[in-house]
């Protein structure tokens, strides 16, 4: 079954790699571990959009994408992670991904649909991996568990010529009810960051 991804999505995603998009209010939020984070504020949720650029230089592309796509690693390095899993609803395959939230504030989960692409592109090797939220995807709700309906995330990667990555992430995320924007914001980051700290350090899987 297709995951509901163009053509076109994917190339607009490595093209980043090569031309970054930064026009219409961007901002440089921070600079970590040889990566530059963008920020765009989205005034309709007060919440923000990252996009990522940058080198890894302890990881190749495959070994990268490979890391993104494994969800028993992550359940290793992400503590929030209550459930998550990939399973066949009615015919169509999703992810089911439960996050702990502190209380007094409900968890939160996610249904999404990913697809992964790798790329010869005129002899580059690009790797392209695209996620976002599958409304449609007929998967129960949770008594106490709010269900976020917007969520995206790409990834794009390529060697540095040099044993590492070139990276391009563009990442949203709004889990919706009443927490302050700020928290979310920071929680946001802090995801970002766990991300990017999982694949810099991780040696194999």
């Amino acid at each position: 079954m297709s995951l509901r991804f163009t053509d076109e999505e994917f190339q607009n995603a490595w093209k980043e790699l090569d031309e970054p998009q930064l026009e219409g209010g961007w901002e440089l939020f921070v600079e970590t571990m040889g990566v530059k984070i963008y920020r765009l504020y989205d005034k309709e949720t007060g919440l923000y959009e990252y996009k990522v650029y940058g080198v890894l230089t302890t990881c190749t592309p495959e070994l990268c994408a490979d890391v993104y796509m494994d969800l028993t690693y992550r359940k290793d390095w992400d503590g929030y992670v209550k459930e998550l899993y990939e399973k066949d609803f009615d015919g169509q395959s999703a992810i089911y991904w439960e996050v702990k939230y502190p209380f007094p504030l409900s968890n939160r989960d996610y249904v999404y649909v990913r697809e992964r692409k790798d790329l010869d592109m005129d002899g580059r090797k690009i790797w392209v991996i695209l996620a976002k939220s599958s409304p449609e995807t007929p998967c129960p709700e949770k008594s106490g568990v709010l269900r976020v309906k917007d969520y995206k995330q790409s990834v794009s990667l390529e060697s540095d010529g040099a044993g590492g990555t070139k990276l391009f992430m563009n990442y949203f995320d709004n889990p919706g009810g009443n927490i302050p924007t700020w928290l979310v914001n920071w929680a946001a980051k802090v995801s970002l960051l766990c991300r990017l700290t999982a694949v810099h350090g991780n040696k194999h899987i």
